[in-house]
């Protein structure tokens, strides 16, 4: 199918119009069907035998064929094989009494066949189902691609025990996934930037279904509106707007990873939909009675605390614990001690790659403001910090002067705070500071602590402050 650009799972593909090739010798009922597909949008061509069919295909390309068993110089299976290599899209038209071509047909890769004299609004329905099933599965191929290079040599950095464990936890998961055993659900807990996605992706990367889909889902980014068909489908004409049959995205993971980021933020009706499918591995698309085996695991990740939400009505006990059958808690970067260093490292190296510049040296005053900074947005705020003091660095060296931590939050009452009190009091602390130092601006505190608005939200009710704290 030829498509001009993709774009997000919530916005439709823009395509060229279809290409459909038309091989039958009846010339009044050709011109009928070329009528019929023109006013509907497609591109057609004509032609009459086997030969102009072979000749036609390599020019013409067509996405779609509607191919008659019968041609003045053979048979049309002689020539399906052929179409079929070339990744067209056949249709089968036979006379009645010929249902053995149409059966061979379908061996030989048509995918579907109409009976003649042909109606031909039925027949206006079956390419548009062919070209929808081409279209999607175009879709699911790109992004097999697009996120097998994402996953492509995923790795986790970090020599501190506190990674090492995770690593750990990581190959002891991957242990437990197998062709004929449904895999546990995973649960991967921590702070907004500590690396939740990389940890998924090794997940799957670590399996032997690493070749299989890998389907990353925001919850936190999904329209509420289209929330439920995004994640289960739907049935054409199962709301307003659905002109089409959609698969969601819970079948397109097929037999690979489902991964489901910020679990926190989905709505409880979704959440008892999503727990049935966890319990009976199967899914129904809205407006349908066909329930549809799912055969892929299920990885969820979050930011917020899932125990203390269900514990005061926010989220699901059942599919709390559901998910939580093996748990990953990924360490604030805080915590890995020896690690900001070699990460900086690495995320210099790679800006360095990207942009042509020369590997830089970090100053003995850089390591020292990276060592004693408390890195809020962990890696995330890490790895953007570096790449920024890399572009506007005048020279190979990065200095503190370079990184915009220097005199921030590695100031000295924040430091000597880190030394003497507890978590819960130091990260109360930085964030009124982050808030006074923005003039109470959530949103403009968020960015600078490397976390998202909602997030920020979600922590000041946490530690209970509010503008007034701050002023």
């Amino acid at each position: 199918m030829q498509l001009a650009h993709h774009t997000s799972n919530n916005v439709a593909l823009f395509k060229l119009p279809s290409k459909v090739l038309i091989v039958e010798d009846e010339l009044l009922f050709a011109r009928a069907v070329m009528r019929k597909l023109q006013k509907a949008g497609y591109e057609c061509e004509h032609v009459e035998n086997i030969q102009d069919a072979r000749a036609s295909s390599k020019q013409f390309s067509a996405d779609v064929v509607l191919l008659d068993m019968r041609l003045p110089d053979g048979n049309g299976l002689e020539l399906l094989a052929e179409l079929v290599a070339k990744n067209m899209a056949v249709i089968v038209m036979t006379a009645f009494g010929e249902i053995s071509d149409a059966v061979n047909a379908i061996k030989l890769g048509a995918v579907d066949y109409l009976k003649k004299p042909i109606d031909l609004d039925e027949m206006l329905l079956s390419v548009q189902k062919v070209e929808a099933s081409v279209v999607q599965s175009n879709n699911l191929d790109y992004s097999r691609q697009r996120n097998a290079h994402a996953i492509d040599g995923v790795e986790m950095l970090g020599d501190s025990l506190a990674m090492q464990n995770v690593q750990a936890q990581v190959n002891r998961i991957a242990q437990f996934v197998a062709d004929d055993v449904v895999p546990p659900t995973v649960l991967i807990s921590g702070e907004t930037g500590t690396g939740k996605d990389v940890a998924a992706r090794l997940l799957h990367a670590s399996c032997a279904n690493k070749d299989k889909p890998f389907v990353h889902i925001d919850c936190a980014s999904l329209p509420p509106d289209l929330m439920e068909s995004e994640l289960f489908g739907h049935e054409k004409g199962a709301f307003t707007g659905a002109i089409a049959t959609r698969p969601g995205l819970i079948e397109a993971a097929e037999d690979g990873t489902l991964f489901l980021d910020e679990i926190g933020e989905l709505p409880l009706a979704l959440q008892a939909k999503l727990l049935n499918v966890l319990e009976r591995r199967v899914v129904r698309r809205l407006g349908s009675t066909k329930e549809r085996v799912v055969p892929a695991r299920f990885i969820a990740a979050t930011n917020r605390d899932l125990h203390e939400m269900s514990q005061n009505g926010h989220f699901r006990q059942d599919l709390y614990y559901r998910l939580n059958v093996m748990s990953i808690v990924m360490p604030p970067l805080r915590e890995r001690a020896g690690d900001v260093l070699l990460l900086a490292q690495h995320f210099a190296m790679q800006t360095a790659r990207r942009y042509g510049l020369t590997p830089p040296v970090f100053s003995a005053d850089a390591v020292a403001a990276l060592n004693h900074y408390a890195w809020p947005g962990n890696v995330r705020e890490l790895k953007h910090q570096i790449s920024r003091a890399m572009l506007l660095s005048q020279n190979s060296q990065i200095s503190a002067a370079d990184l915009p931590i220097n005199g921030s939050l590695a100031n000295d009452s924040i430091a000597q705070l880190a030394s003497s009190a507890t978590l819960y009091e130091t990260e109360k602390a930085i964030l009124l500071k982050v808030l006074a130092d923005n003039r109470n601006n959530v949103s403009e505190a968020a960015r600078k602590l490397g976390i998202t608005r909602m997030t920020m939200r979600y922590r000041m009710d946490k530690y209970q402050i509010s503008a007034k704290a701050v002023e």
